[in-house]
């Protein structure tokens, strides 16, 4: 467990960190788009999934942060490429150039629905405008990218492909002061198991659970979630973060990662609808 909050700092990512999963459709004419992928864990999912062969679309609006990403995938010699593809998640005609853009780099089998964002308070204190844009990026996004890609994939010549979304921990049971992350957690799971129930078994729909994860979403929560609650930010790592866990070390994005790569994976084929929960026994032990 870190000693204090300045040794959170998001670890470099190195090969020997991702799953390597032989597939015959992890071919570099076989396109996965990843939403979020200039930094945390959309970043480490962009890489690993690059690292497997495949051809990444990389969406973010931070696009230093995607020419980073592209940086990292270069520098571990990854077998396939990430390029990347900056685009306001928020706003309905840049997903759709998106999708489009992906579809123009191969075959789009894949996608990845990871990009989010954090804010600490309470239902009676929650801003509304800060709701509606949590909204529009991280369920109403997610939806709307799934709708552009489900066509592409019904295209191909099997029909085969996956959409995994990012849920969480909070997607299964709630704490204080993060409503809206909760909500729309929830509603990621939904969204899932709508894309299992229209997918027709070759297309599955699959999400990705886990507890406190070491990115800069993550640091950042820290100290907003101290104050909110008027604790010390070391009680928020020990007791709030990992008090429940039984796993009590921080996953890492790379981790995260190749979740995603086993999900999208020919291994994972009866992961339809259901919720890959690597949470280090939180939300199933309790004292």
């Amino acid at each position: 467990m870190p000693n204090d909050t300045t040794e959170l700092t998001p670890p470099e990512l190195t090969a020997d960190d991702f799953l390597r999963v032989p597939d015959d459709r992890f071919t570099a004419d076989t396109v996965a788009i990843v939403t979020g992928g200039g930094s945390g864990i959309g970043r480490a999912t962009s890489v690993a999934l690059a690292s497997n062969g495949l051809t990444v679309a990389a969406v973010d609006i931070d696009e230093d942060g995607l020419d980073e990403t592209v940086d990292v995938a270069q520098s571990l010699d990854a077998e396939g490429r990430v390029v990347p593809i900056k685009g306001d998640l928020t706003d309905d005609a840049a997903v759709a150039a998106a999708v489009e853009e992906a579809a123009d780099l191969g075959t789009v089998r894949y996608a990845a629905n990871i990009a989010g964002m954090q804010h600490i308070a309470s239902i009676a204190d929650f801003p509304m405008d800060t709701y509606d844009f949590m909204h529009d990026l991280m369920l109403r996004s997610p939806f709307l990218l799934s709708k552009h890609v489900i066509p592409h994939v019904e295209a191909t010549d099997d029909g085969v492909g996956a959409i995994g979304n990012m849920s969480s921990v909070h997607g299964h049971y709630a704490t204080q002061d993060k409503p809206a992350y909760i909500a729309l957690k929830h509603g990621l799971m939904g969204l899932t198991r709508a894309i299992a129930a229209e997918g027709g078994g070759s297309l599955r729909g699959f999400s990705v659970s886990v507890g406190y994860v070491l990115t800069p979403l993550m640091a950042d929560q820290i100290q907003d979630t101290a104050e909110e609650r008027g604790i010390a930010e070391q009680e928020v790592i020990e007791d709030v973060m990992l008090g429940q866990a039984r796993t009590t070390e921080l996953m890492t994005p790379a981790e995260v990662a190749n979740l995603f790569v086993f999900g999208f994976s020919s291994h994972a084929r009866h992961l339809n609808g259901g919720d890959l929960l690597w949470d280090g026994g939180y939300t199933t032990t309790y004292e």
